[in-house]
């Protein structure tokens, strides 16, 4: 029997850098991270995914960078097996007219 997927939302239509939403404590290791932007033209974004077991004591650390560009939209993402206990996105960079990123995790 395969076990329900939890999606969190880190980042929603976020326009300009911004630390989106902390989501945790982790029920496992087994994530998914995919993080788009939609916007007209030219558009790029660029995203840390960063994670802690303890943010208040020991901060944050990145786990991966994600760079989307496309034209009108872009869309990118990865698993990871690691046990973190908290997660969030941090948006570092977008560009584009009414460019806005969206970024969600599953996990297992």
């Amino acid at each position: 029997m395969s076990k329900a997927l939890k999606l969190s939302t880190l980042l929603k239509a976020a326009t300009a850098s911004v630390v989106g939403n902390i989501a945790g404590p982790a029920n496992s290791g087994f994530k998914t991270f995919q993080a788009s932007v939609t916007g007209t033209g030219a558009v790029t974004a660029t995203l840390k995914i960063q994670v802690s077991n303890n943010p208040t004591l020991m901060g944050w650390l990145d786990l991966a960078t994600i760079t989307l560009s496309g034209t009108t939209t872009a869309t990118d993402g990865f698993a990871s097996e690691a046990s973190w206990l908290f997660w969030r996105a941090n948006l570092t960079a977008v560009t584009g007219t009414g460019a806005s990123v969206d970024c969600q995790a599953s996990e297992e």
